[in-house]
């Protein structure tokens, strides 16, 4: 090809190109967003509806079922569930990835509105959340004060704080956790209320008629318009303890006769507690496409104002955030690829032995990177843990091509060729090669950049940023490479010390391989034999590898999920949430701990040990996750589940091993075949914990009544359900303003008298004839057990199977078993997963398709280019040599088969076919024009060709060390990823420069014969034809 003599003429064209790729890269990289991954948008739409009281029958019953109904045929979404508890619905639609979200928002909204009229009349309002669906907030922010009660605080902080957080951009709801909602509460004496004749019933109806909030409107005056003001509603303590309940000739009761009255907490279910001092959380959730980065960054910046104008006694402090370990995780890829850059350049320098020769390589990098970012911006890429990733492996690969450009010009030189010719002849002669490794390696990321699913979402940027880094290291090898060789190469640079000893090696180095490679097409079966024993392992390495999607990351945190006993009450909770606190500050590489108690009901907590940064500790989260795994075990009274956060976007979090059955037929059926379950897990030692979320433990009180007796007394059953909603329930009647806000006014019985179920009996309720019946006389009292929650999957009762991997075991023999287990579930019964579970099963075969499919692309690019259908197979025959040597350390346990192993994979199919290009390319050659046989071509082409092939595995091998020795966060996907690519490209590059060869002789077409084919002769008769016309003599 002579194209590129025109940038060796033209010198200055050469430098225009470079400088509009250097100006468009710093004009973009200033410009792109950073991430922790590429952006996706994984929401989760919740709908939560509370009717207090009720059990959980009746909510699923009259509340779920009918929104859950509805709800389904919203379009985009990947499961729904639900779950029905004592008084509240909580229904969970998760859509697919990247669904609009805003779109599924307005339809779920629309589907709750067609069917409110069917819910409890006394149920309140659905409340629909939007947000990404995380395990966790993006932070918590939380406040402790020794002063002020909870409740106090907490109507503080969302009357002044809580507006601020609400700003940040990002911030997609914000969760008050350990909080406690301001209420008037009057607590009823039942006894005094019997002695004044008034039951319940009485109470709420009083609170009804005189705490109005009115409306009365405006007097018109002839010139004059004046508001009206009216006192109906109450406004504050004294005026409820004031308010009249019943007025007979007896006299006058007021509220304060029957009951207490008081300024307090709507609900004391939930605490929080901050490095073991009482504290209330804000959790800031992000909204489905927001960056934690921007969040917590926005976050900091507002802290210090909150801080300045908090009351003189309240702290605040950040115990949890994400961004941490992200910004970790970035900063650690960027000095990996500072690291990378330094050891390419040298590498590169003792391979050349001369400082003007390593310029020309090295002055690609920043060109290609930068050439790469304008790729990034004009697509609406992001500087992300994947982008970087891909920067670290083009430093080994961008460098490839001007590496070729500079040894062949060097070879030429070394002839005796001035360097401009020397340029202009060694330009030509690798133009075809280069374009050929440069096609090659973009075509093998193109499947997996046109991917779907989660794989495809990450690794798209991934894939085109590494593609692009190629292609502009292409463009720059055969523009400026060749100029830059024709001004700073001489004969005169290979007399230096380094420059003398470098050509000495290489020198020694090729006729050593000439020997061994004469020896090797000597024996072509035995080598033979060897590659088709190495292709047959290649099946059996796989399969003894362990399959993960990700591997767990060390994100400097271990999150605890606490069970109380499903009768546990708050106090209970508290109890052994401060067990648990004092065990996990003993950790010496603890640095704070959070926990919030009452997160999914009273008896569920969530909790969160910090740990110190990496680089000071000696054990990683893995050892010390174990570690806090033995010492939860010693509390007694609660059970304990240590696990970190998921490693990929996207899921839902928990246990990390979640596993649906779902079934038409009865809770009880459901709860025996989790059950049958568990203990098959347990006995299989796969798992260091087991639990699921269904459990017959809820204790029940029976109230039957006696309708005959009822009836004759002419009690309703509204006046016994209205008088035990009144007295136990904690509904609120209606609401009253203090300060420019409204609370809820909820009246309940005092806690001594109905600490028991006898006690229930003891209440009292209006007869027909005015008079107080006590409840015992209508009814009676037994106790029994239910499944502690409804919980419904897709419309059928479920219940989810949750686990911890015992240590050493990979989710995919999890995954494994459980699905080996299903298949002895009872009739009738289906399964699904959850959290990482679902997205290893969703996405694990996602890239062995892309892998194959890459293959095929390869093929057809390099049969276009070499326009033979024979050429592409001799050059992808290492490529399996390469996947055997990388399988080795998988299948030794040194990592296992996830998406970053998977990536590298297809990485290697594309680096180990370079090789092959230069090697076939310059045989053909020497075929045609040389008039050499097969063998003989091929044995000089891989001679003249070692020193490059070498330089180019060198350059790549030695940019990925660091990537070996990995540490901090998010060192094991940097390690996997590093570790196939070195150990594949070694064992690969080895078999290519024998195996290769090898195959070359048997099956490569015969180019001399190949010019003397009848269809060869009449298409250059063709041509001398078209030659004549265009020309005439």
């Amino acid at each position: 090809m002579k194209f590129t003599d025109l940038f060796v003429r033209r010198p200055v064209l050469a430098l225009v190109v470079s400088t509009l790729i250097l100006l468009m890269g710093l004009l973009a990289i200033n410009n792109l967003p950073i991430r922790q991954y590429p952006l996706t948008e994984s929401s989760t739409l919740t709908i939560t509806t509370q009717y207090p009281g009720a059990s959980p029958q009746l909510m699923q019953g009259f509340v779920t079922q009918a929104i859950a109904q509805s709800v389904a045929t919203v379009e985009d979404v990947d499961y729904m569930s639900s779950t029905s508890t004592q008084g509240k619905s909580v229904i969970t639609v998760r859509m697919k990835l990247n669904a609009d979200s805003n779109k599924a928002m307005t339809q779920v909204m629309a589907k709750v509105n067609e069917v409110k009229y069917r819910l409890p009349e006394q149920a309140y309002d659905p409340v629909i959340v939007k947000s990404s669906g995380e395990a966790t907030a993006v932070a918590y922010v939380g406040f402790s004060s020794p002063t002020l009660s909870t409740a106090a605080l907490s109507d503080y902080l969302q009357r002044v704080v809580q507006p601020q957080l609400s700003s940040i951009e990002g911030v997609g709801s914000i969760d008050l956790n350990g909080g406690q909602k301001m209420a008037m509460r009057i607590w009823l004496d039942a006894n005094r209320m019997a002695a004044h004749g008034i039951s319940g019933s009485d109470v709420a109806q009083a609170l009804l008629n005189n705490n109005v909030q009115a409306a009365p409107g405006q007097a018109k005056g002839l010139y004059v318009v004046s508001d009206i003001q009216i006192n109906t509603d109450l406004v504050d303590v004294a005026e409820f303890r004031q308010l009249v309940v019943k007025s007979s000739a007896a006299g006058v009761v007021h509220l304060n006769d029957i009951a207490t009255v008081e300024l307090g907490a709507a609900s004391t279910d939930t605490s929080a507690t901050m490095d073991g001092v009482q504290a209330v959380f804000f959790g800031l959730n992000a909204a489905p496409n927001a960056n934690p980065l921007v969040i917590v960054k926005k976050l900091n910046e507002l802290l210090p104002g909150i801080r300045a104008n908090l009351p003189p006694d309240v702290k605040v402090a950040v115990p949890f955030e994400l961004a941490r370990f992200i910004s970790a995780s970035i900063d650690e890829v960027v000095g990996t690829l500072g690291e990378a850059i330094a050891i390419v350049v040298l590498v590169i320098f003792l391979s050349l032995g001369s400082a003007r020769a390593v310029i020309i390589p090295v002055v690609t990098i920043p060109l290609s990177m930068l050439g790469a970012a304008a790729f990034m911006s004009m697509f609406g890429f992001s500087i992300n843990l994947l982008t970087l990733l891909a920067m670290v492996l083009a430093i080994g690969l961008v460098v490839d091509d001007a590496i070729i450009v500079v040894e062949n010009v060097h070879r030429h030189i070394e002839e005796g060729k001035s360097p401009t010719h020397a340029a202009l002849l060694g330009a030509r002669e690798v133009a075809a090669p280069v374009i050929a490794m440069t096609l090659t390696l973009a075509a093998v990321y193109a499947p997996i950049g046109l991917m779907g699913g989660l794989t495809g979402s990450l690794f798209k940027e991934f894939a085109f940023t590494l593609a692009g880094s190629v292609v502009v290291s292409g463009i720059i090898a055969l523009t400026l490479s060749p100029v830059m060789s024709s001004l700073l190469l001489n004969s005169q640079m290979n007399e230096g010390w380094m420059a003398r000893k470098a050509e000495s090696f290489f020198h020694r180095l090729g006729s050593a391989y000439g020997r061994v490679l004469d020896l090797s097409l000597h024996h072509r079966w035995v080598t033979f034999t060897i590659a088709i024993i190495v292709l047959i392992s290649v099946p059996w390495l796989y399969s003894r590898a362990q399959t993960e999607l990700a591997p767990t990351e060390d994100q400097s945190t271990v999150l605890t999920a606490i069970k109380s006993p499903q009768n546990a009450n708050i106090d209970y909770v508290e109890k052994f949430g401060k067990q648990w606190n004092d065990v996990m500050v003993t950790l010496p590489e603890q640095s704070n701990l959070w926990l919030i108690n009452g997160s999914n009901g009273v008896s569920n907590s969530i909790g969160g040990v910090n740990f110190v940064d990496w680089e000071q500790r000696k054990r990683n989260a893995d050892q010390i996750q174990g570690d806090m795994q033995n010492r939860a075990n010693t509390i007694e009274g609660s059970n304990v589940f240590a696990f970190q956060l998921p490693s990929l976007p996207g899921s839902t979090g928990g246990l990390p091993v979640q596993m649906v059955i779902k079934s038409a037929g009865d809770y009880s059926v459901v709860y025996e075949a989790m059950e049958a379950l568990k203990h098959a897990a347990r006995a299989s030692g796969l798992f260091m914990v087991v639990d699921s979320d269904l459990d017959y433990n809820n204790s029940v009180i029976k109230i039957k009544v006696d309708r005959t007796k009822a009836n004759s007394l002419g009690v309703t059953m509204k006046d016994l359900g209205d008088t035990l909603a009144v007295l136990v329930g904690e509904n609120y009647v209606n609401r009253f303003a203090m300060d420019g806000r409204s609370y809820d006014v909820i009246p309940q019985s005092l806690r001594g008298e109905r600490l028991t179920p006898e006690a229930l009996s003891r209440f009292y309720v209006t007869s027909a004839t005015g008079g107080q019946v006590p409840l015992s006389n209508l009814v009676s009292v037994s106790t029994g057990v239910e499944p502690n929650q409804l919980t419904q999957f897709d419309q059928l009762n479920s219940a989810i199977f949750q686990a911890i991997p015992a240590p050493g075991v990979a989710m995919g023999d999890a995954v494994t078993f459980l699905e080996a287990r299903a298949k002895l579930l009872p009739p009738g019964f289906t399964y699904d997963w959850l959290s990482d579970a679902r997205q290893y099963h969703q996405e694990s075969g996602a890239l062995v398709m892309a892998f194959l499919f890459a293959i095929i692309v390869i093929y057809l690019v390099l049969a276009a280019q070499y326009e033979s259908l024979r050429d592409p197979l001799i050059i992808l025959i290492s490529v399996p040599m390469s996947i055997c040597g990388a399988l080795i350390p998988l299948a030794l346990g040194m990592a296992t088969i996830n998406i970053y192993t998977q990536i590298g994979l297809v990485t290697l199919i594309g680096l180990i076919s370079k090789h092959g290009i230069l090697m076939v390319e310059f045989a053909n050659e020497m075929q045609v024009k040389q008039g050499l046989d097969r063998r003989e071509a091929i044995l000089h082409s891989a001679k003249m060709r070692l020193r490059p092939i070498l330089m180019t595995t060198a350059a790549m091998v030695a940019g990925l060390i660091p990537l070996l020795f990995a540490s901090g966060a998010g060192a094991h996907s940097r390690y996997d990823l590093g570790l196939v690519i070195v150990v594949g490209m070694l064992v690969g590059t080895l078999f290519t420069l024998l195996v290769l060869p090898t195959m070359y002789s048997f099956i490569a077409v015969d180019h001399r014969m190949a010019a003397t084919t009848p269809r060869a002769r009449a298409l250059a008769a063709a041509d001398a034809a078209d030659a004549a016309t265009a020309h005439p003599v």
